[in-house]
This record gives structure tokens, C-alpha cells and sequence, in this order.
């Protein structure tokens, strides 16, 4: 019986001093730095090439299971029945998993769940409201391991400038919704479609996340503290590489925040395309960003994948839109085998090589935040919302003058595409004169200027 012999120990190894020797000979004079490396909003300096001797040692084996990902359709509550009939028609579907938006705590969680297997299928809870005694209503379910209850106080704070009702109340009230879940969530999105660099992006979660740890370290004893969960709620952009190196630094830095204050180092991240890219005009390319955008999702080891609709910026929710959404992760899932590996990343020295370096430079910003009174206070200050503004100020200019390409708004436009009959909601930011005890952080798309002069010219 013959052995097999392993051929690559037939070729000498090449050092990346030799690779870039060569690149350098072939580029006739042109300067390597200046024509093959290019620098990333986030500080980073990508090459041309990656090689394993850059590495001192390589990383551990992630534990990340994206064999395990989840299809979600995510459904606003406006009608208890329709809601229902909705979420049981698209799990039959395909969706996996179901995440209702809730605006009012008037609704009837057990008329909602009628017909859901809840021992299959995960559901999520997004609450835009504040009360521990809608959290009752979860007592006839028998097993809660599927459920997630996510309020997000500091979040709403930072998305519209007020508490719910005052710091201490909603204080009190969020210990007892985490007392009887033993969880809680935070919305990362609002960070990344207000414009925040991926860094920042880390950063603040890690630091908002920071807040509810150092509130509840005293108060939970270190049993609930090992079972406790945490859903992380996350919007992913079209910097495909970058985007996977997010979630997966995004993991590393809660595990390191986590196991400081003894609770659980894992968590549930739920991944949704961000709406900061998607356009009116040329509506179509919005698919292809979700595609793409979704497939960083998984590749970085989201749990769970709410697709956005193509439409989603201008249209009300409709059946077409969310068919085709629900079809895109049915398709990468099925036909395109993204759910074949749990950790398909591990090992790209480039992927590798992303990951430490936000995971680094957000850890950075996070302590310079810490060591300058924390993430509250300087949300109070208007430190937070200064940076933002600063980086989506940045990245606008990027658009404006064609670096930043979006396909069918500020290149290859269709001059006789028309939208103004079709708009069904406002895609653009509102003006709300509302007294706020801090200056909220505005989500605002790229597009908005160029779409509002097109539409006036329409």
C-alpha cells in the first residue's frame, strides 16, 4: 500500500520580505506604500498581502458556531392577529426565528405566540417602551431558553435624548426586568447607521455595555451572573472583510469585559443590514448590498440574520419585500452552504490580522473613555455625540466627492428613474422640536442630499 507524500515540503518556504521584494521589482519604481496600501477610516493600514510570519503566534480557534445561524423575520406589532398570522406564515416559510417590535406594552403576548413552536423557534422581543410588569405576561410560557425580553435604556437615552421617564425610574425598573430575565440587550445599530467608524462602533458598545455591568455587579449573585445572557444587536455595512473582522472583535471584547465582572463571556449578536447605505433611486442595488452585507454576517458568527428589505427606506412592510429577504438568507443557507463551517474565518491571516487590530484600537478608545468619566457621562457631555458627527461628517465628504461609491446615486446614475409617486414613508431624517435632556445621536443615510435634490427636480 502506498503512502501518500505531502507535496508542499518539496518548495522552499518565501518569507514576506521575499514577497514584497518581488512586488516591489514589478511595480518599476512606483513606491510600494503609496500604490498598494491604502488606509481605512478606522486608522488601519491594509496591504497587499498577508503572510503567517507577521504573526507572533496564531490566534486560538474561535468558538463560533455559523453552521447554527438563524433565519429572522422581523415583524412590527401594530395588530396582535396579523402579527400572528405573519410570523407563523413566514416560519413556514423558511424563517427560523422571529423578532417582533413592540410599541406599547397593549398587547397580548399570548394571543401572539399562537401556533409558534417555542421550543424550536427563538423569539425576540424589542421593546420601545418600559415596563416590568409586561415581563408577567412571559409567566405560562414553561420554558423561557428561547425568549429575549431586549430593553435597552441607555440606548433609547442616546437615541432620543430622554429616559423614559427619569435616570432613577428607569433605573428600578430595568433591575427588576433583568431580575426576572436574567438578560439584557444593546443596540449597536444606532451607532453604525449615525456613522461611527467600526472602532467607535466597538468601542461604544463596549463601553455602553459597561454602564448596565458595573450597575448590576453588586446586585446579581455569581450564580446568575454565570447564566446570564446578553443580546447584542448589530448593523453590518458593505466593507465585506472589515465587517466579518467587526463581529468577530466584537465577541473577543465582550468575552474580555465579560469575564472581568465574572458574568457569562458569551453572547447572542443579531446582525441586520444597515440602513446607512441603502438608496432611494437605483432600489434594486439595495439587494445586492444586503447580500453581501448578510454573508459578512455569517461569516463573522452572527447568531441570527434580520434581512432588510430592499424597500424598506420607502416602503411600508409588504409581502414582496419581505419574501424576497427571507428568499436571500434562504438561498445563502441552502444553495450557497453558509451554514457548513462554524468557523469559516479562522485562520485568513488578513481576517485574522482586521480582528486584532479593532479589537486593539477599540479597547484603546474604551479605556480613554472609562478614564474620562465613562460612557453616561460623556453621552451627558455631548463628547459621544461630537466624535459621531465628526466621523459621519468624514465619510459624507468620502460620498460627496465619489470616493465612497454607491452604485446608482453618485455613479452610473439613471437619469430617468423617478420615485417621487412611490414613496410611501419618509426616508429622510425628520426634525422633531422635542425638548431633550441630551442631544440625541441622529441616524442619517449617505444618500439623503443627492435624493432630495432628485426629487425636487422630478
Amino acid at each position: 500500500m502506498k503512502t501518500s507524500k505531502p507535496l508542499f515540503k518539496d518548495f522552499s518556504e518565501v518569507s514576506s520580505k521575499q514577497w514584497k521584494q518581488l512586488i516591489q521589482y514589478d511595480l518599476k519604481g512606483a513606491d510600494y506604500n503609496e500604490t498598494l496600501i491604502w488606509q481605512s477610516n478606522e486608522g488601519i493600514s491594509v496591504k497587499p498581502f498577508y503572510h503567517s510570519d507577521e504573526f507572533e503566534s496564531f490566534p486560538d480557534v474561535s468558538n463560533t458556531e455559523a453552521s447554527n445561524w438563524k433565519i429572522c423575520q422581523t415583524i412590527y406589532v401594530a395588530n396582535v392577529e396579523k402579527s400572528n398570522e405573519k410570523a407563523v406564515d413566514a416560519l413556514e416559510r423558511g424563517a427560523e426565528s422571529i423578532k417582533f417590535i413592540l410599541p406599547s406594552e397593549d398587547i397580548t403576548i399570548k394571543d401572539l405566540l399562537v401556533n409558534i413552536n417555542l421550543m424550536d423557534t427563538i423569539i425576540y422581543f424589542d421593546c420601545l417602551f418600559l415596563s416590568s410588569e409586561f415581563v408577567h405576561q412571559f409567566n405560562f410560557i414553561p420554558s423561557k431558553k428561547n425568549i429575549y425580553i431586549q430593553t435597552d435604556i441607555i440606548g433609547n437615552l442616546a437615541k432620543s435624548g430622554n429616559w423614559f421617564k427619569n435616570l432613577n425610574d428607569d433605573h428600578k425598573t430595568f433591575e427588576t426586568i433583568v431580575s426576572d430575565t436574567n438578560s439584557f440587550s444593546i443596540n449597536l445599530s444606532l451607532y453604525q447607521n449615525a456613522g461611527a467608524t467600526m472602532v467607535q462602533q466597538l468601542a461604544y458598545s463596549l463601553a455602553h455595555a459597561n454602564e448596565y455591568l458595573n450597575h448590576f455587579d453588586a446586585l446579581l449573585s455569581e450564580e446568575s451572573k454565570k447564566c446570564f445572557e446578553i443580546v447584542l444587536n448589530v448593523s453590518v455595512g458593505t466593507n465585506y472583510f472589515f465587517e466579518i473582522a467587526k463581529l468577530r472583535a466584537l465577541r473577543i471584547l465582550w468575552s474580555t469585559l465579560a469575564s472581568e465582572y465574572g458574568f457569562n463571556t458569551e453572547c447572542q449578536i443579531v446582525a441586520t443590514p444597515t440602513k446607512h447605505n441603502k438608496t432611494l433611486y437605483d432600489y434594486n442595488t439595495n439587494m445586492l448590498r444586503t447580500t453581501t452585507e448578510c454573508m459578512s454576517a455569517v461569516l463573522g458568527g452572527a447568531n441570527t440574520i434580520c434581512n432588510l428589505a430592499y424597500d424598506a427606506i420607502y416602503h411600508k412592510d409588504n409581502e414582496f419585500g419581505e419574501r424576497i429577504a427571507r428568499n436571500q438568507l434562504l438561498i445563502l443557507k441552502h444553495e450557497s452552504y453558509f451554514d457548513k463551517v462554524d468557523n469559516p474565518s479562522d485562520g485568513a491571516y488578513y481576517i485574522e490580522s482586521l480582528t486584532e487590530q479593532l479589537s486593539e484600537k477599540a479597547l484603546t478608545l474604551f479605556k480613554d473613555i472609562e478614564a474620562n468619566g465613562g460612557f453616561l457621562h460623556q453621552l451627558k457631555e455631548g463628547i459621544i455625540q461630537k466624535k459621531l458627527k465628526e466621523s459621519a461628517a468624514k465619510e459624507q465628504e468620502q460620498f460627496n466627492n465619489g470616493q465612497l461609491v454607491l452604485l446608482g446615486t453618485n455613479k452610473h446614475p439613471n437619469k430617468q428613474d423617478r420615485m417621487k409617486d412611490e414613496m410611501e414613508l419618509y426616508p429622510f431624517v425628520k426634525t422633531n422640536p422635542v425638548k431633550t435632556l441630551i442631544e440625541p445621536i441622529i441616524e442619517k443615510r449617505l444618500a439623503e442630499s443627492v435624493e432630495q435634490q432628485r426629487l425636487n427636480d422630478e
